[in-house]
């Protein structure tokens, strides 16, 4: 779905927030455009953090990173209340078997638990969560990725306030197929609160955390990238938190602006 008026209204949550990121991209330009040049493994230098190895031989905490104890909320200033009797689940695209799943068909699929980190972006990272619902590689063996499928996008149920632009971000399929990667319903054993994104979320365990789509609510798989809300206002289409890489594309006119934004 092309993202169109990318200027978002500018007294809403997400409209401060465009502003913010373009305030970031100037003044740190050695975080924007990161993946300009990837290597073969994907990641434009040897990956940087500290700690210990997580479970993919990782430093445990990414690069300018700090670890907290809560869990944020971020959103686009919309949580929609999408009851269980309403939730509904498209998978389609370039696939031999599309799919629409209500939530006794969602939650009849293999269910798994996995412990994974979760990185934000704005510089915070949640230690050790162990999510459950269903692998998205799961969900890819049943609807059959035909082979010009590259990437998948993710479009959920929130739109940004005052306009009606959904909630989309986009990943390679190939790093949907990581065993990671969550449609989940739950964590630390307690149902998905709605602020978090309830019912059902997908998570992206080693890209940051605003690639995996809150409020899930369609999965599309597609032969060209289509970039999603964030990526097209400013955030790295790559997004991979031990790179630094958080940003895209030169900052706008303006950018170095002093006004306060929160």
């Amino acid at each position: 779905m092309s993202q169109h008026g990318r200027d978002l209204p500018p007294d809403t949550l997400a409209g401060k927030r465009q502003r913010f990121i373009e305030k970031q991209r100037a003044l740190h330009p050695e975080r924007t455009d990161v993946a300009a040049g990837l290597g073969s493994d994907g990641r434009p230098g040897p990956p940087r953090g500290e700690g210990p190895p997580n479970r993919h031989g990782l430093p445990k905490l990414p690069v300018a990173q700090r670890r907290v104890p809560n869990w944020p909320v971020l959103d686009l200033g919309h949580q929609p209340d999408v009851p269980l009797s309403a939730w509904r689940l498209q998978v389609d695209g370039l696939v031999e078997n599309p799919l629409a799943l209500d939530w006794a068909a969602y939650q009849a699929l293999p269910q798994v638990e996995e412990a994974s980190d979760f990185h934000c972006v704005t510089g915070w990272s949640r230690m050790d969560m162990v999510w459950r619902g269903v692998r998205l590689r799961d969900l890819c063996e049943l609807v059959v990725p035909q082979d010009a499928a590259r990437f998948v996008l993710f479009t959920a149920y929130d739109r940004a306030p005052g306009t009606d632009i959904p909630y989309t971000t986009s990943i390679p399929l190939v790093r949907a197929l990581d065993p990671d990667v969550l449609v989940a319903h739950a964590v630390d054993g307690a149902p998905l609160a709605r602020e978090h994104g309830g019912p059902a979320r997908v998570i992206t365990p080693r890209l940051y955390a605003w690639k995996g789509a809150k409020w899930i609510a369609r999965i599309t798989f597609l032969a060209e990238d289509d970039p999603g809300f964030w990526e097209v206002r400013g955030y790295s289409n790559s997004a991979d938190p031990w790179s630094d890489d958080r940003y895209s594309g030169a900052p706008p006119p303006g950018a170095n602006s002093l006004e306060p934004i929160f």
